[in-house]
């Protein structure tokens, strides 16, 4: 048997630059964890405070050299409070059965994958994946990940993406219908998550990165208090409280 090294041990890679896809006009580099070590939930747990992400297999963190936008964000799930907004959405989809499932290829999901990234990211090099691209997008062979259900009047809605770590549950990814839009899928997977978090007595939910300048971020700064990981520590902030790196 391997032994799992620790975290002293691992090696790290940069990536070559590459063009930024939530700032326009920059490139970005990534820290890689050595993809030949052997890699587990407790080791991936650890990166995770030093905010590491998980792409499929990889585990990764934004390391551009003349760059600090994106901070790594998390929400302490008991003491989160919803917000109007949110409990409006709990409300309208009170009726939507959300069940989790271990990660695994299914066909309606696969289906629905396809749909999403055709409507939302055309030509984005994702929007005609084949099934084995999709599940080494969202899943590897050694993390605990779960495929979340969200099913209105049996119909499926949105499938959320999510990792069980030791100490928190970090989300991956999100698809949904756009027929359901007015539904608010992607708030309802966030607010489903850190209701699971608190029932399994987990302490955060990992949210991936703020980037202040990004407008595909904007919608992160809703889960309050939330905390980034900012100049090396983890800074709360609650309603009202301008964000670490807003510019």
């Amino acid at each position: 048997m391997t032994a799992k090294p620790s975290l002293n041990q691992l090696a790290f890679f940069a990536s070559r630059p590459h063009p930024c896809s939530y700032l326009s006009g920059r490139n970005t580099v990534n820290l890689f964890t050595d993809p030949g070590a052997p890699m587990d939930t407790a080791i991936y747990s650890r990166l995770a405070d030093f905010g590491f992400r998980r792409s499929g297999s990889h585990i990764y963190r934004p390391r551009c050299p003349q760059c600090q936008a994106c901070l790594p964000m998390r929400i302490p799930v008991h003491i989160f409070q919803p917000n109007r907004a949110q409990r409006r959405t709990l409300k309208t989809n009170q009726d939507v059965q959300a069940t989790p499932r271990p990660a695994a290829f299914n066909e309606e999901h696969f289906s629905l994958y396809r749909h999403y990234m055709a409507s939302r990211h055309p030509g984005g090099g994702m929007d005609d994946p084949n099934p084995e691209r999709y599940l080494e997008f969202l899943s590897s062979p050694w993390s605990e990940t779960l495929f979340t259900e969200f099913r209105h009047q049996g119909q499926l809605m949105a499938v959320s993406v999510l990792d069980v770590l030791t100490q928190g549950l970090s989300a991956v990814y999100t698809f949904f219908d756009p027929a359901f839009a007015a539904h608010s899928p992607g708030r309802l997977s966030v607010l489903w998550a850190i209701d699971e978090a608190q029932r399994r007595g987990l302490d955060y939910l990992y949210l991936g990165y703020w980037i202040a300048a990004s407008p595909k971020m904007q919608y992160k700064q809703e889960y309050r208090p939330l905390e980034l990981l900012h100049d090396g520590q983890w800074q709360r902030f609650g309603r009202g409280e301008p964000l670490a790196g807003a510019e």
